[in-house]
């Protein structure tokens, strides 16, 4: 698994998310801005123009001279990722959800060096942070904060409850973890201070750089916060 692995500053993107404004500018602004991990991300996008997203989001953090600093992943699409390594593309690795590929097969196919990260199960949440086999992973991606429409069904439970979090429940499940935390759905800057408290790893975002007018300096403005006042 990636030794130097940091997900304090964590962005999601994919074309659906940019108001119809080119990807790879964007990811370049963000990972000049002191992003740290970026996520492919798409539902809508055909494996080629997948492939052709994460080759593109490769060579801009290359160009940012941040290609051992910054992580490169892409969302559920092993498929894609195999490919594009197969093209040369530096991508690192993967995140799942609870209902995608297994980490196992992840880990398997990507081998030990990759990134694998999983959403953590909204129900029995805390139960299962604490008792998970993490010993095929990197990280837990959980939340959301708040509601968010880049992930309409993100918190649904078995019942089709939404649960966000609190920051409090935040703080609880930085403490039952074994392995790091980054928390997203909704952040927004103001959000940005209690969250980097909890002791989580990091906090992940879509929307509030993808659709801002300056998305490097929304960025900036992101990171700068969370430095400020990380625990």
């Amino acid at each position: 698994m990636r030794s130097k692995l940091d997900i304090s500053a964590y962005f999601v993107v994919g074309p659906e998310n940019t108001k119809s404004r080119p990807v790879a500018p964007i990811i370049l602004d963000a990972v000049n801005a002191g992003i740290t991990c970026v996520q492919v991300r798409s539902k809508t996008a055909s494996a080629r123009e997948l492939i052709e997203l994460t080759g593109q989001a490769a060579q801009v953090i290359a160009r940012a001279g941040k290609s051992h600093r910054v992580t490169l992943l892409v969302n559920d699409r092993l498929d894609v990722i195999l490919a594009a390594r197969k093209q040369g593309i530096n991508v690192d690795g993967i995140h799942v959800g609870q209902t995608d590929i297994p980490v196992d097969v992840c880990r398997e196919y990507l081998g030990p060096d990759a990134v694998v990260g999983l959403s953590a199960r909204t129900h029995e949440l805390f139960a299962y942070i604490k008792n998970a086999d993490v010993s095929l992973i990197d990280y837990f991606g959980a939340g959301p904060l708040h509601e968010t429409k880049t992930k309409p069904d993100s918190g649904l439970d078995i019942d089709g409850k939404r649960i966000t979090r609190s920051i409090e429940d935040i703080t609880n499940l930085a403490r039952l973890s074994s392995i790091p935390v980054v928390v997203g759905g909704g952040v927004k800057l103001a959000d940005i201070p209690a969250l980097a408290r909890t002791g989580v790893a990091g906090f992940f975002v879509v929307s509030a750089i993808s659709e801002a007018d300056d998305p490097g300096h929304e960025a900036a403005r992101l990171v700068k916060a969370w430095n400020q006042h990380k625990r």
